[in-house]
């Protein structure tokens, strides 16, 4: 386990950076796991993958074991803290929901690492009950967009009704009886007329997305009153050499257009003939000028405001787990 004090062996920057870290490698971490039991079989995983993404059990039991027991642990800690303020106010307030914000890159493999890991919280007796809402449904239409002159910035954080996001996280956080989410489709690109989402107070909600912990500002440069991340009660980051995302996404990229692609009511259809040469060139193109973008300028300065952060290797395995400490 590498500590504050060993950090030096980093560089500078990335020591000043990460210095409120403790750093795990991968067979230090999976030893946290202790008697967690593996409550995910081999089929089960298989229908959570992703395009791209593959999660061994390896993998979860090394990983997301010991991950789930921690969650669990401050799962059961924030209930404890409720009934403390419930007795401090003579009243009960009511059990809300606890909030896990996931954070991340393009192709860097968050909404298979979502849903595995609400696969295994809901195995928990504590919280049978785990909800996984994405950021993609507050996208803005394709029209707005076009409207606005910002589909070139389509995933940038002016492209997202925050306000609606921001409703929607204050009213599962006040224990509303149900609360509803746009639905994005990835085929249409686009958000899904009169299609919503219902969320029925869970016991946890898994909320993800590219930018939920950056914290933004506002027309005129001013910060904002409320930022996403204040309703959250842990974070995590999935994290990854960017060489090692772009080569990701090029991969997902190629492979989508060899079969989703092929459909013609893909919004992207009109790549479907290309070669592998032309996709590969279109791939890194879009990465450069709009997806490398947008990881420097707002998804990667929010990764320090993680409660964890989780290291990918070239091979897709989470090789390093970074524990806030501070």
């Amino acid at each position: 386990m590498l500590r504050c004090g060993k950090l030096a062996a980093m560089t500078g920057s990335q020591a000043a950076e990460f210095s409120a870290y403790v750093t795990f490698l991968r067979d230090e971490w999976a030893a946290l796991r202790l008697s967690t039991p593996l409550t995910l079989g081999a089929d089960e995983l298989t229908r959570l993958q992703g395009v791209l993404e593959q999660v061994s059990l390896e993998d979860v039991v090394k990983i997301y074991l010991p991950l789930s027991r921690l969650l669990n642990l401050h799962f059961r800690s924030a209930r404890t803290l409720a009934g403390v303020r419930d007795e401090f106010l003579g009243k009960p307030v009511g059990r809300r929901p606890y909030v896990i914000g996931i954070a991340g890159s393009v192709a860097v493999g968050k909404s298979t690492f979502a849903r595995t890991l609400q696969a295994l919280l809901a195995r928990w007796p504590d919280h049978p009950s785990v909800a996984l809402v994405t950021t993609d449904g507050f996208l803005y239409s394709n029209a707005t967009l076009v409207e606005r002159g910002l589909m070139q910035r389509k995933g940038f954080p002016e492209s997202y009704d925050r306000r609606r996001m921001i409703q929607f996280l204050a009213d599962v956080k006040a224990g509303q009886p149900e609360v509803s989410a746009p639905v994005y489709s990835h085929q249409s690109y686009d958000i899904v007329p009169d299609l919503m989402q219902s969320v029925a107070r869970p016991d946890i909600l898994i909320f993800e997305g590219l930018n939920v912990l950056q914290t933004g500002t506002l027309e005129g440069g001013r910060s904002p009153s409320i930022i996403i991340s204040d309703f959250f009660d842990f974070s995590l980051y999935l994290d990854a050499e960017v060489d090692h995302i772009q080569e990701w996404y090029v991969e997902r990229f190629q492979k989508l257009q060899r079969t989703v692609f092929q459909n013609p009511s893909s919004y992207f259809h009109h790549y479907k003939d290309l070669t592998e040469a032309e996709s590969r060139e279109v791939a890194l193109g879009i990465w450069s000028n709009i997806n490398l973008v947008n990881l420097n300028e707002n998804i990667l300065p929010s990764r320090e405001r993680a409660h964890v952060v989780l290291r990918k290797r070239a091979d897709h395995l989470i090789g390093q787990v970074w524990l806030r400490q501070i």
